[in-house]
């Protein structure tokens, strides 16, 4: 509840934790990203394993990650209904469980329909709770002004935890086997994820009777006061009680839609068949074990600066420069065909971690930007309903097209157009039209006061 006298005692025990709480809470999404998003990315580093045991065909083997993908987008629109009326931190452990149920579950697979559910809707289906998409649904509540910086710091734990995750399991995989990997994942979930979002984890400053980093308390009056530059554009539009319904019969809300999936397409068209290819061209299991966790290191910085630089200059400039480092990625891939130099590789895991993953931090902010209200949650998930079946499809195709013709050169021509509509997409959309971010609002509130003096 927002009045501070009926926050319950744990709240009000945390509420005098000495540092704002908003970043508490950046800190556990950190560590819960770097484990959870990771563990997802690690089919990447199963998939090699499970072809050679069971023979099948890649196609069949990676539609795993899409039917996984499938099952989040069709549990994302129930989660976001759930997460506008109840706790992240209920939804977040039950998530962390079913996931290590899975993985768990997966060590007895011999079909590809027992991989299906176990690493497939278990693991990467309700592991979408822990993903960009549940946290986003909840955490720019804390954050205002510096949203884009806050998301960005939160979601860069997904590199940091690739740097150490992705080596440790692939010499797991190298030495025990994929099952020795599923279980060690499943207990990190259990030991680290589950009690750390379960006692501390919360849904919005409201709760501890705070305020989002864009408001303070005027210490003489007790009213809340703004502390930043008038950001709207659009009065009418951000006075809206957004509602799924009234977001749906918007055009923002389906280029939102169209940018999202295009971005999540190139992103896991890349990530899943990415480990093979680079096998395929003559590097060793580990270095290119090594490169996926350097993309996801390269994504740290990337998320950080991006998402601060997209507070500054807008969304649309740096969905724009984030979806042209997946652009260059599938050049440099492709290049990759005939000179698979280490220098060309590095290159291309850069551009694609420290331009491409840039994408999350916007992916968090820029919905918000638009539709904020009592019933974000909702909105979020089906426009993540519709993002994660471009994420889903995105490896079935690449997979496809590999077994059509025998090569990934068709597939990594299609992504890159594929980048370039979400480029387009985004600039249809246009947060900017609604609502500024804090530089421009910053920029225009500026301009007002020369104008003024000028006159």
């Amino acid at each position: 509840m927002s009045n501070n006298n009926n926050i319950s005692g744990l709240d009000a025990r945390l509420k005098k934790i000495p540092i704002f709480y908003g970043w508490i809470v950046v800190a556990i999404v950190f560590i819960t990203m770097g484990i959870g998003v990771n563990v997802r990315t690690s089919f990447s580093l199963l998939y090699p394993s499970i072809l050679q045991e069971f023979g099948w065909d890649r196609a069949t083997t990676a539609a795993a990650f899409t039917i996984g993908f499938i099952s989040a987008g069709a549990f994302s629109p129930i989660i976001g209904r759930i997460m506008d009326f109840s706790a992240p931190r209920y939804l977040l452990s039950a998530s962390a469980l079913m996931v290590s149920a899975g993985l768990v579950l997966s060590i007895y697979a011999t079909e590809p329909w027992h991989i299906y559910l176990t690493l497939g809707v278990m693991m990467i289906g309700t592991g979408v709770v822990m993903t960009y998409v549940g946290h986003s649904m909840f955490l720019p509540n804390w954050f205002e002004q510096k949203r884009g910086l806050a998301i960005g710091l939160a979601f860069s734990g997904v590199g940091i935890g690739s740097v150490f995750l992705m080596p440790i399991l692939q010499s797991t995989i190298s030495e025990s086997g994929w099952r020795s990997a599923c279980l060690l994942m499943a207990v990190l979930l259990v030991v680290v994820v589950v009690p750390l979002n379960l006692i501390l984890q919360r849904k919005s400053p409201d709760e501890l009777g705070l305020k989002p980093d864009g408001e303070e308390q005027d210490v003489l009056t007790g009213q809340t006061v703004r502390v930043i530059a008038d950001a709207i554009v659009d009065t009418e539009w951000t006075q809206t009680d957004w509602t799924l319904k009234k977001a749906m019969k918007t055009g923002s809300f389906w280029w939102l839609c169209l940018t999202c999936s295009s971005g999540l397409y190139a992103w896991y068209a890349v990530q899943i068949h990415q480990t093979k290819y680079l096998i395929e061209t003559g590097i060793s299991p580990l270095e290119a074990s090594f490169a996926l966790g350097f993309v996801g290191f390269a994504g740290i910085l990337g998320q950080i600066y991006f998402g601060h630089l997209s507070d500054r200059i807008g969304r649309e400039w740096v969905w724009t420069l984030a979806s042209s480092g997946f652009a260059l990625c599938y050049l440099m891939l492709l290049m990759m065909e005939d000179n698979s130099h280490s220098a060309l590789l590095y290159a291309m895991v850069t551009v694609q971690g420290g331009l491409g993953y840039a994408l999350a931090a916007i992916f968090g902010s820029m919905p918000a930007d638009l539709f904020q209200g009592r019933r974000y949650g909702e909105i979020l998930g089906v426009v993540s309903l519709i993002a994660l079946m471009g994420g889903g499809v995105g490896p079935y195709v690449t997979g496809y097209l590999y077994d059509l013709n025998g090569n990934y050169r068709a597939a990594f021509w299609l992504a890159f157009a594929i980048c370039l509509v979400s480029i387009f997409s985004v600039w249809m959309t246009a947060p900017r039209k609604r609502r500024l971010v804090a530089g421009q609002a910053e920029k225009r509130a500026a301009s007002i006061v020369t104008d003024q003096e000028g006159v």
